[in-house]
């Protein structure tokens, strides 16, 4: 109790203004005291006023008071710091550069506790007090501490506003009702705070309501996000297994050609080695014999001669070497052609196969695909390099600029004969397949071209029904002729209007199964938009009616 009591006596002796225990204390006429300093600095800024004020109760003094040292309290301050129990603010009662601070408190402000609408000034703790004890200020509508104070005063007026102009949807001041707003439909702040607490209360149902549908969004996507983990990991692990296996059986059939190979060579390798030794040992009985005819040649006994001469002369019967047919350079060749044969026709499935492997990748999907793209430049985004294939190239096709130019001749050019050249229209597929979302220009001359996207397995001979771009279920065109479009698929023609340009942009969006022509020049126009399902992967095309006419794949930046 001794400890609170003078903890009393501590905040009694304490400047209002710097919190501190006073020094020089000083009393004004309202009674309050304060450090000389602090009242001095105080009223100084108060200068530019009539009238100087009191920091606490805010009573007024005209003209400003002279100031002269209280001497009992100064003794009594001095006996309350000989108890040692002086002590400043915690860290966390100063104000910090988020925080509302104290506007009466100087030096280092504590932080306000409330801000006042009626003084349009915020408060600490301790200055807080007056608007507690004094009868006039208790009437001020206090608030939660508030930076912005000064949007209540009408800057026209330099009065506070507490009335909303639903004319105008603004708040003003009473000067303002009785002004420029005269005859407007008015009500006090109260009143439109009234009104719109439950338009809020209103909106934020709303917000509750779409927060908890986000959440339930969230939470499924989370789901979706652990799914599709789970699929993919499953997937890769089954595909690694796989692959594995394949690895397996090729090393296996590697390691039986290997085994083959070397058994074949050891057998044959055996069987020249036999011929040879036995030729080895015939040719060391040939010399000998040899040898022995030589001597016999050079004796001198004729009847030695006449009787060595028959068992000398007479051969064994020789090795059999008719079956010796030596091949230069073709022993085991032909494994490997074999082996390569093998390998070219692998190489073939797998790349077909991953064609169809990618392809069901890009149609792995959980959202909805984005908007489609706009702007030129959004277009931009998803531009491919597109050139296009001469084993597809009709005979009378001319290919430039890095197979990327088509110009029809009169003439048929020299191509080698391929399976996948086009021997009826004159026409060209792309050498890329094009899937997901892919976006390409055509640039032309001439009289005219069709602009077309094709599956790989469309056919390359008969009529125009079977071979040409848009006339069968597996190609769509857009034609430019005489200055007019014209969109094909399935032997359907649709009318295009749109405006004329020698340039036209494709966009395809292979798993959305969107395909969308462009006129482009300054600005991107819409001719035609196909909204289908794609079951292949696509090949950009060209096609022409006349000789003499160009088109060009461009090349995007």
């Amino acid at each position: 109790m001794a400890q609170k009591g003078v903890q009393l006596d501590r905040e009694t002796f304490s400047c209002s203004i710097c919190l501190d225990l006073l020094k020089d204390p000083v009393a004004i006429p309202c009674g309050h005291s304060y450090c000389m300093k602090c009242i001095k600095r105080f009223w100084d800024e108060e200068d530019g006023k009539k009238f100087h004020s009191c920091p606490q109760c805010r009573q007024t003094f005209t003209p400003r008071p002279v100031l002269v040292k209280n001497t009992m309290l100064a003794v009594l301050v001095e006996e309350l710091k000989k108890t040692g129990l002086q002590a400043a603010p915690a860290d966390h009662c100063y104000a910090g550069p988020e925080d509302v601070s104290c506007d009466v408190c100087t030096g280092r402000k504590l932080k306000a506790l409330k801000s006042c609408l009626v003084c349009l000034a915020s408060y600490c703790e301790n200055h807080l007090q007056a608007h507690y004890d004094a009868a006039p200020l208790k009437k001020h509508k206090l608030a939660d501490p508030c930076r912005k104070l000064q949007e209540n005063i009408c800057s026209r007026h330099d009065e506070v506003m507490k009335i909303f102009c639903r004319t105008d949807q603004q708040c003003i001041c009473y000067l303002c009702s009785m002004d420029e707003h005269k005859g407007h439909d008015t009500v006090s702040a109260a009143a439109e705070r009234t009104e719109r607490q439950r338009e809020l209360e209103g909106s934020r149902q709303k917000l509750q309501q779409r927060i908890q549908d986000r959440e339930k969004d969230v939470k499924l996507l989370q789901q979706e996000v652990e799914a599709i983990s789970l699929s993919a990991d499953k997937v890769v692990e089954d595909s690694e297994k796989i692959f594995t296996e394949l690895i397996r059986l090729m090393d296996n059939r590697r390691s039986d050609v290997k085994q083959q190979i070397r058994s074949q060579q050891e057998t044959e390798v055996s069987r020249v080695k036999e011929l040879q030794e036995k030729l080895e040992q015939e040719i060391t009985e040939l010399k000998r014999k040899d040898a022995s005819l030589e001597q016999l040649s050079l004796t001198e006994d004729d009847i030695h001669f006449v009787h060595s001469y028959p068992s000398l002369s007479a051969l064994s019967e020789p090795t059999d070497s008719s079956s010796i047919n030596i091949c230069p350079l073709r022993y085991f060749e032909d494994v490997t052609a074999a082996v390569s044969e093998l390998r070219d026709r692998l190489q073939d499935i797998l790349r077909e196969t991953w064609t169809n492997i990618s392809l069901r990748l890009t149609e792995v999907h959980v959202l909805l695909s984005p908007a489609d793209p706009k702007t030129r430049a959004e277009f931009l985004k998803y531009s491919c390099e597109i050139s296009v294939d001469p084993n597809t190239a009709n005979t009378l096709m001319l290919l430039s600029e890095r197979n990327r130019k088509v110009t029809v001749m009169s003439k048929e050019q020299s191509y080698s004969p391929h399976p996948d050249r086009f021997t009826t229209c004159c026409q060209v597929l792309s050498r890329e397949n094009l899937t997901g979302r892919c976006y390409w220009e055509v640039e032309w001359t001439g009289t005219g071209v069709y602009v077309a996207v094709a599956y790989k397995n469309i056919s390359r001979a008969g009529n125009w029904k079977e071979s040409g771009f848009g006339h069968n279920n597996k190609s769509w065109a857009l034609e430019y002729f005489k200055n007019k479009y014209t969109f094909y698929y399935n032997k359907i023609q649709t009318l295009v209007s749109g405006p004329q340009s020698s340039r036209v942009g494709v966009y395809l969006d292979h798993r959305a199964g969107i395909l969308s022509f462009y006129s482009v020049s300054e600005t991107m126009t819409l001719l035609h938009r196909v909204q289908t399902t794609f079951t292949q992967p696509l090949h950009a095309g060209l096609c022409f009616n006349c000789y003499e006419d160009t088109a060009e794949l461009c090349e995007l930046k």
